[in-house]
Protein backbone atom coordinates (compact mmCIF):
# COMPACT_ATOMS: atom_id res chain seq x y z
CA UNK A 1 0.00 0.00 0.00
CA UNK A 2 1.20 3.48 -0.82
CA UNK A 3 0.71 6.97 0.27
CA UNK A 4 1.13 9.24 -2.13
CA UNK A 5 1.42 13.42 -1.40
CA UNK A 6 0.96 15.50 -4.38
CA UNK A 7 2.84 18.97 -3.03
CA UNK A 8 2.76 21.80 -5.10
CA UNK A 9 5.80 23.62 -7.14
CA UNK A 10 6.42 26.72 -8.06
CA UNK A 11 4.38 26.09 -11.43
CA UNK A 12 1.06 25.76 -8.94
CA UNK A 13 -0.90 28.53 -10.81
CA UNK A 14 -1.09 26.04 -13.71
CA UNK A 15 -3.31 23.79 -11.26
CA UNK A 16 -6.74 25.29 -12.30
CA UNK A 17 -6.10 24.87 -16.26
CA UNK A 18 -4.79 21.09 -15.92
CA UNK A 19 -7.55 20.40 -13.17
CA UNK A 20 -9.94 18.54 -15.53
CA UNK A 21 -7.53 16.12 -16.44
CA UNK A 22 -5.95 15.53 -13.17
CA UNK A 23 -10.04 14.52 -12.01
CA UNK A 24 -9.95 12.48 -15.51
CA UNK A 25 -6.62 10.42 -13.81
CA UNK A 26 -8.07 10.04 -10.42
CA UNK A 27 -11.41 9.07 -11.50
CA UNK A 28 -9.31 5.97 -13.76
CA UNK A 29 -7.09 5.24 -10.51
CA UNK A 30 -10.75 4.54 -8.80
CA UNK A 31 -11.92 3.25 -11.71
CA UNK A 32 -8.93 0.40 -12.01
CA UNK A 33 -9.47 -0.49 -8.41
CA UNK A 34 -6.23 1.02 -7.61
CA UNK A 35 -6.74 4.02 -5.26
CA UNK A 36 -8.52 4.19 -2.50
CA UNK A 37 -8.86 7.91 -1.28
CA UNK A 38 -7.95 10.83 -2.42
CA UNK A 39 -8.26 14.38 -0.98
CA UNK A 40 -6.60 17.62 -0.75
CA UNK A 41 -4.45 18.95 2.07
CA UNK A 42 -5.98 21.56 4.73
CA UNK A 43 -2.89 23.38 4.32
CA UNK A 44 -3.35 23.91 0.96
CA UNK A 45 -0.19 22.58 -0.36
CA UNK A 46 -1.54 19.88 -2.60
CA UNK A 47 -3.23 16.35 -2.19
CA UNK A 48 -2.75 12.84 -1.18
CA UNK A 49 -3.51 9.57 -2.58
CA UNK A 50 -3.77 6.14 -1.03
CA UNK A 51 -3.28 3.37 -3.29
CA UNK A 52 -2.91 -0.14 -3.50
CA UNK A 53 -3.17 -3.66 -5.71
CA UNK A 54 -0.32 -2.30 -7.63
CA UNK A 55 3.70 -2.29 -7.60
CA UNK A 56 6.40 0.60 -6.99
CA UNK A 57 7.17 0.61 -10.35
CA UNK A 58 3.27 0.09 -11.51
CA UNK A 59 2.55 3.30 -8.80
CA UNK A 60 5.49 5.19 -10.41
CA UNK A 61 4.49 4.72 -14.11
CA UNK A 62 0.66 6.01 -13.24
CA UNK A 63 1.82 8.74 -11.37
CA UNK A 64 3.82 9.84 -14.71
CA UNK A 65 0.72 10.05 -16.53
CA UNK A 66 -1.00 12.55 -13.79
CA UNK A 67 -1.12 15.84 -15.47
CA UNK A 68 0.10 17.79 -12.72
CA UNK A 69 2.72 15.65 -11.98
CA UNK A 70 3.62 15.72 -15.74
CA UNK A 71 3.44 19.39 -16.10
CA UNK A 72 5.55 20.28 -12.70
CA UNK A 73 2.39 21.71 -10.88
CA UNK A 74 2.95 18.95 -8.38
CA UNK A 75 5.77 16.96 -6.79
CA UNK A 76 5.29 13.42 -5.46
CA UNK A 77 6.44 12.21 -2.44
CA UNK A 78 5.65 8.09 -2.02
CA UNK A 79 5.63 6.31 1.01
CA UNK A 80 5.30 2.45 0.77
CA UNK A 81 3.23 0.71 3.74
CA UNK A 82 3.72 -2.69 5.12
CA UNK A 83 0.12 -3.13 6.78
CA UNK A 84 0.51 -5.45 9.46
CA UNK A 85 -2.75 -4.36 11.01
CA UNK A 86 -5.58 -3.92 10.91
CA UNK A 87 -9.00 -2.49 11.94
CA UNK A 88 -11.26 -5.04 10.72
CA UNK A 89 -13.13 -2.36 8.43
CA UNK A 90 -9.98 -2.31 6.85
CA UNK A 91 -9.23 -6.23 6.80
CA UNK A 92 -8.73 -6.42 2.80
CA UNK A 93 -5.34 -4.15 3.45
CA UNK A 94 -4.04 -6.73 4.93
CA UNK A 95 -4.26 -9.18 1.52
Amino acid sequence: MFVVALRFSANKARAAALMPAHNDWIRRGFDDGVFLLTGSLKSGGGGMVLAHKLSREELDARLREDPFVAEDVVSADVLEIAAGRADDRLAFLLN
